[in-house]
């Protein structure tokens, strides 16, 4: 796995952009000019010039003036002040830098070290198995950015392409870290039972409730920047079921693994026994799986609630809204594939042991004695028979 992530990480499908890209930097602001903003409460309005100094990249040492336009949009603006580190675009005239852009607050830097850190915890506390499932997160995040969004931009089809993306990530991330086993097979096989009826159902809902992909931060942004042919519904659609399936992978892994150690444990047990336990483990499990979906989802929009609480709305309202309804489209048929995976993976192992065991039954003594009555008696014949 470390090796395609390797690949993948020199891969590009994306289409080449007709806006020209320059150079990047980190920049330290030495001086801040601030005569031209306009604050109204706690929003900024108008120009903030910036003078900058480089601190890396070809043109390190040098300075340059930035024109920061502050649109009054706070989930976008951003507002600095001296000694703030800045990420800056620009490009060169004459062998200097021109035409600087503030891409926001140097956080590259941060993030890397958070990376390494939950690298080396997981390394620290689960061995072996923290170093596969850092390779898996990797292996996902470079499938998804190298793959699947450029491909969407391609004009692929958004559910088959997620389909095959979320059973690529299954089977990598499933069989790496449950290994190419019956366990890792049966939490494959029920991983893709369940995402498979997600999209199913999300298919459904989403024409009865009438939602279309525009619901989505941005989307109408990315059909003015010529990609007129998108199927916007459908990148919807395919959301609802990628966004479920690590919950899901997690869920069949749990019911997998239990029933795999009952069996080490009771190699005796029946098919009828072994699917019931298997079922009992699932139910408890379940019960606490559903609500990620609701507080991942539902917190992820806290401020909104606030707002239309704040308002007076009634609740009906409140949930008639058409983003509130995608949410409330993502949260319960989210739940449908993580509650329907117990059962399907519990029914997959069960048959997979109970299969794989008849194939490995010991032949009867009975069938050696009836052969050596046929053949001439030798020692080694003997000893079988007895």
């Amino acid at each position: 796995m470390a090796l395609i992530c390797v690949g993948l990480g020199f891969l590009d499908l994306a289409p080449r952009s007709a806006l020209p890209t320059g150079l990047h930097a980190r920049a330290r602001v030495i001086a801040a000019d601030n005569s031209q903003v306009r604050t109204n409460l706690i929003v900024k309005t108008e120009a903030q010039f910036l003078t900058v100094r480089l601190l890396d990249g070809p043109h390190k040492g040098q300075e340059l003036t930035i024109e920061n336009m502050l649109t009054g949009k706070m989930e976008f603006d951003e507002f600095y002040e001296t000694g703030d580190t800045l990420l800056v675009e620009y490009d060169t005239a004459d062998g200097r830098p021109r035409h600087g852009t503030a891409r926001g607050h140097y956080r590259l830097g941060m993030q890397l070290c958070l990376v390494a850190l939950i690298a080396l915890l997981l390394v620290v506390v689960a061995g072996v198995t923290g170093l596969k499932a850092l390779l898996s997160f990797v292996f996902t995040a470079l499938v998804l950015w190298k793959l699947y969004f450029p491909l969407l931009l391609r004009g692929w089809p958004p559910l088959a392409t997620g389909l095959a993306v979320v059973a690529v990530l299954t089977a990598a991330i499933t069989f790496a870290v449950g290994g190419l086993n019956r366990r890792g097979l049966a939490t494959f096989a029920g991983s893709m039972l369940g995402v498979l009826l997600t999209c199913g159902l999300a298919v459904w809902f989403a024409r009865a409730f009438q939602l279309h992909g525009a619901l989505r931060p941005f989307a109408e942004t990315l059909l003015y920047s010529g990609y007129f042919d998108l199927r916007l519904t459908d990148i919807f659609i395919a959301s609802i079921f990628i966004a479920s399936s690590g919950a899901v992978m997690d869920l069949a892994m749990d019911i997998a693994a239990s029933m795999d150690e009952i069996k080490r444990k009771h190699p005796g047990i029946g098919f009828l026994e072994h699917t019931r336990s298997g079922l009992r483990v699932g139910r408890a499990v379940i019960g606490t799986m559903t609500t990620t979906l609701l507080l991942a989802y539902s917190c992820s929009h806290i401020t909104m609630f606030m707002l239309f609480m704040a308002k007076g709305m009634p609740a009906a309202n409140i949930l008639n809204a058409p983003f509130v309804a995608a949410e409330v489209l993502n949260i319960l048929v989210g739940s449908f594939g993580l509650v329907t995976v117990a059962p399907f993976t519990t029914l997959v192992a069960g048959l997979l042991y109970r299969l794989t065991e008849k194939q490995s039954e010991p032949v009867p003594k009975s069938v050696f004695r009836t052969f050596a009555k046929l053949q001439p008696e030798t020692p080694t014949m003997r000893s079988k028979c007895e």
